[in-house]
Order: structure tokens, then sequence, then C-alpha cells
């Protein structure tokens, strides 16, 4: 590998460092504010579960979002490196004045500004959407204020199902709700599947090409045609491995797939072990509110010890959805440089150091912690007992779940912000502090367009350097 396309990959893996520990206070900042845990104990388990990611996430939905934001012809190493200067200056920054950015939208305006100022660079005159895909861009945007008010509508819920008295119907909330999560993501499972599909047969790029060149709107059509054949198979999948699946749309469908092939690339869809995992969590709840208020007799001191215990669970479960959210946009990164520089040819060929490798650097990231942004975090927004520690952390868990699934990039910092004003507002409206949540907000509006501005000028003097 070139020198360059060597410093672009340390400097990704720098700036997931960053990332981990100026992301660590999501994850640690209301298990340290309620006492659960000493700062130093809550980065440790934050960074473990953080690399527990590793082996849940295997699609890697969002890296592949990530990776195809930015038209791949105006992708070049240079625009990646001035990207990622940009994004690490800027995470630097927010974290020293200790505001909780997102890192994420960092890393994203970063790489469109680089692409666009490479842009006026080669062209005279061009449209936006020729050279960022407009598509994901707006439903990245769209999400900075979608994932605080569904983290903040889940938490929400959870708290009032937590808050009934009666042990019983508490619990019978609990297992509708578990049932309805089952359903849920066995559907989101299904629709990357057919992402997945879509992907083998190359659909998407068929319908660009066809779009510049009508030559190949006959082929388009043959592999829109599979992928309708196949949809209704897709169903199928609880009921059988992804091999035999694959074996079935060869049989059925087209004659010419690679049945190993494709049978590889539905298993990644597979979400068994994330939704088995929320059944889990859903039952230590129900048998630990048996254990405490029906074997046991119910106190103050007992209820408060098991909202403590319990929060140990969620924040584990947050932590797995921030290692498998964030993580991932740098494996994106590091794949479009990887593509540029010749190494591989397509996102599927990514080298498996490349996830353990950004795993292992968040998780250290965590693990050094970032106790400025802790402290806005964990009191400055409202005051955290143990109960709504653990309702804030199972939504934002359940919603970074859910978005990873969709292979929507959202900011952890955003989602558990709008989680802990949730279980805020049940209490009642005047005890979050909404002079900060605004200040918060309006540092989450100028991310994207002031990293995007801070690439731009980095690109600018790498070319003054001769790097491009």
């Amino acid at each position: 590998m070139e020198p360059l396309l060597i410093t672009i990959i340390v400097l990704a893996l720098v700036f997931d460092y960053i990332n981990g520990f100026h992301d660590a206070a999501n994850a640690i900042a209301t298990i340290v504010s309620t006492k659960v845990l000493t700062p130093f104990q809550a980065v440790l388990w934050a960074a473990v579960f953080n690399f527990v990611a590793f082996f849940i996430f295997t699609d890697h939905a969002v890296a592949n979002t990530i990776s195809k934001t930015v038209h791949p012809e105006f992708i070049t190493l240079p625009v990646i490196l001035a990207g990622l200067l940009a994004a690490i200056t800027w995470n630097l920054l927010t974290w020293w004045y200790g505001i909780p950015s997102s890192s994420s939208h960092t890393l994203i305006g970063g790489f469109a500004g680089a692409a666009i100022a490479h842009a006026f660079e080669i062209m005279d005159g061009f449209a936006l959407g020729d050279v960022v895909e407009r598509d994901r861009i707006l439903k990245i945007v769209a999400f900075i204020l979608v994932a605080p008010l569904l983290g903040m509508a889940v938490s929400i819920g959870i708290t009032l199902v937590t808050l009934v008295t009666s042990t019983w119907y508490r619990i019978t909330l609990i297992i509708l709700g578990a049932i309805g999560i089952w359903i849920f993501f066995g559907d989101l499972q299904v629709n990357k599947m057919e992402e997945n599909l879509s992907k083998y047969w190359k659909v998407d790029e068929l319908a660009h090409a066809a779009e510049m060149d009508p030559a190949y709107m006959p082929a388009y059509n043959a592999a829109k045609a599979k992928l309708e054949q196949a949809a209704p198979l897709l169903a199928m999948y609880g009921k059988m491995n992804s091999e035999r699946l694959a074996a079935h749309i060869q049989k059925n469908v087209d004659p010419e797939v690679d049945v190993k092939k494709l049978g590889k690339a539905l298993a990644r869809a597979d979400n068994f072990w994330l939704r088995a995992g929320l059944m889990g969590m859903a039952l230590a709840f129900i048998l630990t509110y048996i254990y405490v208020e029906q074997v046991k007799t119910p106190n103050a001191f007992s209820m408060a010890r098991m909202f403590k215990r319990l929060q140990l669970l969620s924040s584990a479960a947050f932590s797995i959805g921030h290692g498998g959210n964030d993580a991932q946009k740098v494996m994106g990164i590091i794949s479009a440089a990887l593509i540029s520089g010749g190494v591989i040819h397509d996102f599927k060929e990514m080298p498996s150091w490349v996830p353990l490798a950004c795993y292992a650097a968040i998780g250290l990231g965590t693990l050094s912690g970032g106790w400025k942004i802790v402290k806005t975090m964990g009191t400055r927004i409202t005051k955290v007992t143990p109960l709504e520690g653990v309702c804030a952390e199972s939504a934002g868990a359940l919603t970074l779940y859910m978005t990873e699934q969709m292979g929507i990039p959202v900011s952890t910092t955003h989602t558990i912000t709008g989680c802990i004003i949730g279980v805020g507002t049940t209490k009642r409206a005047s005890a979050v502090r909404w002079g900060v949540t605004v200040r918060l907000l309006w540092a989450w509006i100028i991310t994207i367009p002031v990293s995007a501005l801070m690439a731009m000028f980095a690109y600018w003097v790498l070319g003054l350097f001769g790097l491009h």
C-alpha cells in the first residue's frame, strides 16, 4: 500500500479512537451520575461491550451507507484525508469545550465537504447531487432530529411502563412489547435480506448505468424482475438456513446463482442473536421484578438497588449499540480509501482486519473516557435517577439497534440526549433544562456544515503541499 493510503488508515483509526472517548459519555453518563459504577469501572464496562458489538453486527449496513455518501468518481485519497483531518479537528474542539456533538455527522460533513472542494477543482460547474448521494445525505440530516425524537418517544414509553404500580400488569406490557419488537426486527431482517439480494444482482448499479446509457436498460429490467420473483421466498428464511434459501432462489428464480456466495450475503442480514439478546433483556427485567416485588417484600432500598443492577444491563446494551453504530462509520471511510487506492474493488471485499481494528480502536477510545461531556450529559440536561437511567439507556439501545438494522448512520449523542430528555419530561417539563438542550441542538445543526467548510479548507491546504 502506498504511504498516503497507510496515513489515511492510521488517521481513520485515530478518529475512531477519538470518537470512543468523545462519545464515552453517551454510554456511561447516567451510570456514573447515579453512582452505580465509578468512572473507571464505567468506561471499562462500556469499552468491553463496544467490542462485543463486533460479534453481533456483521452486515455492516451503516459502513456501506457511509462509504457511498459521495459518488465514486469524486472519492480520492486526498479527499478522504482532508475529510478526516476536519473531522478529527472538530471532534477535539467539541470535546475540549464539553459539547456533545456528533462524531458521525462530523465525519459525514468532512467527507462531503472535501469531495465538493475536489469537484470545484476539476469541474467548471456542477450540482450538489452530482457529487454526493443526495438521498443518503438527506436521510442522515433528517435523523439529526428524528433519532433524538424517536429516542425520546421510546424512553417515555419505557418509563411509563416502568412506573406502572401493578407488577403483573407491568410484566404483561413488557411481554407484549417484546413480541412487537421480535416481529418488527424480523421485518427489518427480511428488508436487509432484500437489500443484500439487490446488491448481489447489482440492481442499483444497473439502474444508475441505465440512466447514463439506455443500453443497460434490459440488464436492469432483468435484475429487477429477479428481485421481485425472489422477494416472496425471503419470508421462508426463518424456516431454513441461508444456503438452503439461496438454493431455492437458484432453483426458482436464477439458475446462475452462486449458492455459497448468495448464502453468505443473505446470512449477513440475520439478526437472530440481536433479537434473542433483546428478548433476554426483557426476561431479565421480568424475573427481577418478580423476585424483588413478589418473592421479596419490596421497600425503597431494595427497589433502588434493583434499578442500579438493571442499569448495568441497560448500559451494556447501549454500549453494544454505540460500538455497532459508530465503529462502522470508520469502516466505511477505510473501505472507501481501500477502493480509491486500488486495494479492493468493492465494499463487499472489505478485509476482515478492518472491522476488527475499528471495533478495537473505539473500545480503547471509550476506555480513555471523556469526562467533560459526562458532566453535561449526566447532570446538566436533567437529574437522572437509577430508574430513569435504566429507561434512557434501554430506549437508546433499542433506537440504535433499529437504525443500525435500517443502515442509517445516526448520532449516539443525539439519541441518548433525546432519551434523557424523554425520561425528564415524564416527571414534569420543567425538570429538563431546556436552555442547555437548545444549545446542544444548535451544536448538532452546525456540525455538518462547519465540518464541510473545515474539510474544504483542509483540501486547499493539502493542495499547497502538492498532495492533489
